[in-house]
């Protein structure tokens, strides 16, 4: 049975101060990651995931336990490794002695925020379990359906330095991903407070949710609401079929890349207040939501072309609309 949906009775001011403090909250543990946690927010109200490339100790685990804190939710973390089964993923039937039945027993992804660190060090099989789960939101075990819970976020991690022994996920799976992004390492003065904070006590452990869960939903709600004009709806098809045209490219962004930067755009609007979505809101996660999405081939690589160029040039290429028609 799919799952209902949350009629949302919110504001474009309520969701603007909502996730303004939800954010906040956040960065009182995470710091000087500003525009991740933003992205991080949009990604879970978006009902998309994340794909971290990053060195390890940068904070992407203190992430997602601070924004389940924060959101009054569910986390949990898996450590990829070869050895790992789709079931220790998903869950898996353990029989029963006492009453002689088999009882489906639910694995970590059973949870509001999935952390699955090193993604890339799992079997390509492993990979495709918890990606099946990421797009359906749901585990079939035993021909019985299991949903997942809402919301649903999986920050999946990959080492980009250590690269023995990993299995690089195919560009199709990459496309289940919302935003690829880099934590990166903080500026001098955040590294100095974070040190000190964690000396005395793990300050992740103090941090306090400040809204529900139900709240989210009706964050969530209210963002598919947020009005698209037809010129800013056509800016978002023409850069994404731009980058197939580029000649540097081996394949562009898909009709996926399209609706997530729809999303993602609605997000970026309702967070500053507005119930339509600028031309600016598309440019701003444009890099985030096709970084991953668009391949370059072999000349273009061999040249030192890079996506971040590529993607410079569609941006200076396509011209978007003068203003956004809203409705009366």
């Amino acid at each position: 049975m799919a799952a209902t949906r949350t009629r949302s009775t919110m504001s474009a001011t309520d969701f603007k101060s909502t996730f303004d403090a939800i954010v906040g909250n956040i960065e009182t543990v995470v710091k000087g990651k500003h525009d991740v946690v933003r992205l991080a927010m949009a990604a879970i109200i978006c009902e998309g995931h994340i794909l971290f490339e990053d060195l390890p100790g940068t904070g992407k685990t203190v992430l997602s336990r601070a924004i389940a804190g924060s959101i009054d939710a569910t986390t949990s973390r898996i450590q990829c490794t070869p050895d790992m089964l789709p079931g220790d993923i998903s869950g898996s039937s353990i029989y029963d002695q006492k009453r002689g039945v088999f009882e489906f027993q639910p694995g970590p992804v059973f949870t509001n925020v999935l952390l699955a660190d090193e993604i890339n060090r799992a079997t390509p099989k492993t990979q495709s379990a918890l990606l099946e789960a990421m797009a359906e939101r749901r585990v079939s075990a035993d021909g019985v359906t299991y949903e997942l819970p809402r919301p649903f976020l999986v920050l999946a991690t990959q080492n980009p330095v250590e690269q023995a022994g990993t299995f690089p996920l195919p560009e199709a799976q990459l496309d289940r991903f919302l935003f690829k992004l880099s934590m990166g390492y903080m500026d001098r003065a955040s590294e100095y407070e974070v040190m000190f904070d964690n000396s005395a006590n793990m300050s992740i452990e103090d941090i306090q949710s400040v809204v529900t869960q139900d709240v989210v939903q009706q964050m969530i709600a209210f963002a598919t609401t947020v009005e698209v004009s037809p010129e800013v709806g056509y800016y978002i098809v023409d850069l994404v079929q731009a980058t197939r045209e580029d000649p540097a490219v081996a394949a562009g962004g898909s009709p996926r890349a399209s609706i997530a930067l729809l999303k993602a755009a609605r997000v970026l609007a309702a967070s500053d207040g507005r119930g339509h979505v600028y031309p600016d809101d598309v440019r701003t996660i444009l890099k985030p939501v096709l970084g991953h999405r668009v391949i370059q081939n072999p000349d273009a690589i061999l040249r030192g072309d890079t996506v971040d160029a590529l993607l410079e040039r569609v941006t200076n290429r396509v011209k978007p609309p003068l203003a956004p028609r809203t409705a009366a």
